[in-house]
């Protein structure tokens, strides 16, 4: 069994192919992704320069699920993202998107914990459903960004629709029992 608390080390070779050094195997950028996904961490090192090439294999990652249409960065993000190369922000916007991007993985968390606990709201009808509705939102905001968070799948906009009339069904019951 692999000691899962350091990180995976991929080797590339001179043939740019990548080598599991854990399993003895070649790897895809995809099985990369895989073991991020899962909330393994990775380093990808040059074979013969031993160049650290762990951040430019994971932009690559990015860049490959962006291209066919998985997007999560707004062109606007993208587009600051590139004026802070150039900029006084560039020392700045690493902080902060580590800084944002923990936040939302201890908010997912929190709030995943609280709508589990015993509440009074657990006995109300539609309450699973309404807790369903909230999972899936969450595995939508963060799949393939935060370590650990299950890859959210794609639905279609009559699955979307259904869940906007339950949303609905659900606020206006609220409203009912609050008066």
């Amino acid at each position: 069994m692999a000691d899962t608390n350091k990180p995976l080390l991929i080797k590339r070779y001179a043939s740019r192919r990548l080598y599991n050094t854990e399993t003895s195997d070649y790897v895809t950028l995809e099985d990369i992704a895989v073991f991020i996904r899962e909330g393994r961490e990775v380093q990808i090192v040059d074979l013969k320069s031993g160049d650290d090439l762990t951040r430019q294999y994971l932009l690559q990652i990015i860049a490959e699920h962006e291209s066919r249409g998985e997007s999560v960065l707004p062109v606007d993000v993208l587009t600051d993202l590139v004026r802070s190369y150039t900029s006084q922000a560039a020392s700045v916007v690493p902080q902060f998107l580590q800084a944002s991007f923990e936040m939302l993985r201890e908010g997912q968390s929190k709030a995943m914990e609280n709508m589990g606990k015993a509440n009074p709201m657990a006995n109300m009808p539609g309450f699973d459903a309404m807790r369903a509705q909230q999972e899936a939102f969450f595995k939508a905001m963060t799949g393939g960004l935060i370590p650990g968070a299950n890859n959210a799948t794609k639905e279609s906009d009559d699955d979307l629709d259904a869940i906007k009339d339950q949303l609905s069904a659900l606020q206006e019951k609220l409203s009912k029992m609050g008066k």
